[in-house]
């Protein structure tokens, strides 16, 4: 952090092209770095959130996760993007297939998937899926009512509930993809209804296909009205989907995957794999995509 300034990179997770996906900023080399000086960069940047690599071991390295307003314990496309930009930009052994990042909360392992010589995907090990009772019916009524919709079309073969793979999300089915493109949630009655029932997000999701499906995530809450594309949310959605059993299982596993971000012009993609232990628990969720390079800068400080 000399007198050249601090370099930093923008990345789109889960995207295939710049402008897609879910940005984050990340400083691949904080060393030395306080929290009071993350958190001011974070506000120069002007990002909706800043990864920060504050030490680093072999493949092990220590992360801390930023938005304007303070600190965050986990971000799954932050993870996403990190991992391949760490490939990318040489700071691993050339052909790593596996490193660790470590957060406050927990170590996440990150596999990297490999196109010929070059890192094309990141597939993170969410923490582990837990859920809750489902909500009262009512409660759903007053959700699917602040979203901008009515009960009619909440789709009735798909699970709605509540579950966390790193944040704990409301999942509420719909008919038809849409729908979800046509809500207009009221922010504050949705944080209402958040804080009352203390979930960090809502997630409406409808089918695209069998394995497939499109979501839009609201996130009121966290100072997000609405976040492009999520990977814990969506790990905790597949999580959802694999205990109702609605999507096939292959190979003891269940993959899908989740488009997010058409409405706000974001398009970006999902993959989410849940393994199941022998005694047929679900034991863990992975979720992965790409990321791509929008631009680079240095940050006079």
């Amino acid at each position: 952090m000399g007198k050249a300034g601090l370099p930093y990179l923008l990345v789109d997770a889960f995207a295939e092209a710049p402008g897609g996906g879910n940005r984050i900023a990340l400083v691949l080399d904080a060393r030395g770095m306080d929290a009071a000086q993350m958190r001011q960069v974070a506000l120069k940047l002007d990002q909706p959130q800043v990864a920060f690599v504050t030490d680093w071991e072999g493949l092990s390295f220590e992360v801390r996760y930023y938005t304007p307003s303070g600190e965050v314990e986990f971000a799954g496309h932050a993870a996403v993007a990190l991992a391949l930009t760490l490939a990318r930009e040489g700071v691993l052994p050339e052909g790593s297939k596996k490193l660790y990042l470590r957060a406050a909360s927990e170590t996440l392992p990150v596999e990297l998937v490999y196109e010929g010589d070059a890192p094309s995907k990141a597939v993170v090990r969410g923490p582990a899926p837990r859920f809750r009772d489902p909500p009262l019916w009512r409660q759903v009524q007053e959700f699917t009512e602040a979203l901008g919709a009515n009960e009619r079309y909440l789709h009735r073969g798909l699970p709605y509930g509540v579950a966390f793979t790193g944040l704990w999300s409301l999942f509420l089915p719909f008919v038809a993809p849409g729908l979800l493109d046509d809500l207009e949630p009221d922010m504050e009655r949705l944080s209402e209804l958040c804080a009352g029932l203390e979930i960090a997000t809502v997630h409406p999701y409808a089918p695209l296909g069998p394995r497939s499906f499109y979501a839009r995530d609201f996130a009121p809450l966290l100072g997000i009205p609405e976040d492009p594309v999520t990977g814990a949310a969506n790990a905790a959605l597949g999580a959802l989907l694999a205990r109702a059993g609605v999507v096939p299982r292959w190979e003891e596993a269940v993959k899908l995957t989740v488009l997010q971000g058409h409405k706000l012009g974001v398009p970006g993609q999902v993959e989410v794999r849940v393994e199941y232990a022998p005694s047929g628990e679900l034991q863990r969720v992975y979720f992965g995509g790409t990321a791509v390079l929008a631009e680079s800068g240095i940050l006079e400080l």
